[in-house]
């Protein structure tokens, strides 16, 4: 396979980024919690995170395409030594607005390390390797959920170790060095993704199965966000009375174990096997387990009905909602590239993942929008639970017209994204 090795150090900046990532919104969900923010606010905070990640999808594949991966890996990697850089020299007198610019950056950031990354991919897989492509594919998105939630263990850490200015100032060394490195060892101009400029119209998907793939992710991570990303470690932290480390450590072995069977899911969704001769998951497989999330979902609200223990039950509500989200991801990750023609990869992958921000921006708002109305506590996390129902519905209703796109591009082999 070509590009390896700057598929390799692509991979190892993006892994380092990715630790301070997870790392990064640990520490300000729970620095802002001791600081007695409320529940809406602190979602509020993270808004620019998920916005500018709305935005920096949508043109960074646009950018990757144009200007090549190595650029859009560097103004990733500066940008995040700026954000934690910022937090680090002002960690005394946080304000508001201090912290959404941190945010911003951020999200910037990890779109446009991320689209590199995963761009990468399509370029370093044969053409005709599908198998070959999902196990790639899946590894590479698998190692960085198991790296984020390694991340959330970090900054729970950290705060408690070291206190929020040293814990930032690390961060933003560790990711300097990566900057450094990268900048260093990738050739200059690294991987543009196609032989042309692409016109900044070309943004735009022309492709239905893109488009109705980006829908379905949409919902898909609001559904997530939707309780995962504040209600839950809130709730732990302030009902359930559960330390920073406590809470951190928990959310980062829920997100370890899902980047690990996120991972290793072509063993039981497809991809097996060498060349054309595996059998890849389709818009079917896809469709089928996306409406198994409603299972782990509605069970931990009927536990809660009838009293059953909190604890056990939203542990193995989530070890199930995990398996099954994972799973599901993986499919995605997978069909988003596979879709794609190589001239086009980075432009679809950065549309795609445009809609994977905007279901996280709407999930982070619900969280804490619904959480606080409830009334926080157990009502408050069973209505964002709730939510999260409606929004895996709606990812499932936006597989039936991908699935009849996925039949019409197979019926005629020369559409592509």
């Amino acid at each position: 396979m070509g590009n390896v090795r700057d598929y390799t150090i692509v991979t190892g900046s993006y892994w380092v980024f990715t630790v301070t990532d997870g790392a990064l919104r640990m520490l300000i969900l729970l620095y802002l919690n001791e600081q007695g923010y409320p529940p809406l606010q602190i979602a509020l905070l993270f808004l620019f995170y998920e916005f500018f990640g709305v935005v920096t999808n949508l043109l960074g594949g646009w950018a990757g395409a144009r200007f090549g991966l190595k650029r859009t890996l560097s103004w990733g990697l500066t940008l995040q030594v700026g954000a934690l850089g910022l937090l680090a020299l002002r960690a005394d007198a946080l304000s508001v607005p201090l912290v959404m610019t941190a945010q911003a950056m951020s999200g910037i950031a990890k779109d446009l390390t991320k689209m590199s990354a995963k761009s990468f991919i399509r370029l370093v897989v044969p053409e005709d390797d599908r198998s070959g492509l999902m196990r790639w594919v899946a590894l590479l998105t698998g190692s960085k959920n198991t790296l984020k939630g390694t991340g959330f263990f970090v900054g729970g850490a950290l705060l408690s170790l070291v206190g929020f200015r040293a814990a930032c100032a690390g961060m933003a060394l560790a990711v300097g060095v990566a900057l450094a490195g990268s900048s260093v060892l990738l050739p200059r101009g690294a991987a543009p993704v196609s032989g042309r400029r692409p016109a900044f119209t070309g943004i735009f998907s022309r492709d239905p199965r893109i488009n109705w793939l980006s829908a379905a992710r949409f919902f898909l991570f609001g559904s997530r966000d939707a309780w995962f990303v504040l209600a839950l470690p809130i709730y732990l932290a302030t009902t359930m009375r559960w330390s920073y480390q406590g809470v951190g450590a928990f959310l980062a072995l829920w997100v370890i174990g899902y980047g690990i069977v996120q991972a290793l899911a072509p063993a039981w969704v497809g991809g097996r096997g060498r060349g054309t001769r595996a059998q890849p998951p389709t818009a079917h497989r896809l469709a089928v387990w996306t409406t198994a999330l409603m299972v782990p979902l509605a069970g931990i609200i009927a536990a809660f009905g009838f009293h059953m223990a909190i604890v056990p039950t939203l542990i193995a509500g989530l070890a199930l909602f995990g398996l099954i989200f994972a799973t599901d991801s993986a499919i995605h990750s997978y069909l988003i590239v596979a879709y794609s023609a190589r001239d086009r990869v980075a432009l679809n992958v950065g549309f795609y993942y445009m809609a994977n921000a905007g279901g996280r921006l709407a999930g982070t708002v619900l969280s804490g929008y619904l959480f606080q109305a409830a009334g926080l506590g157990g009502s408050g996390l069973l209505v964002t639970i709730a939510a999260a129902i409606v929004m895996v519905l709606l990812s499932r209703l936006a597989c039936v017209p991908l699935a009849r796109a996925e039949a019409e591009a197979q019926a005629a082999p020369s559409v592509s994204g």
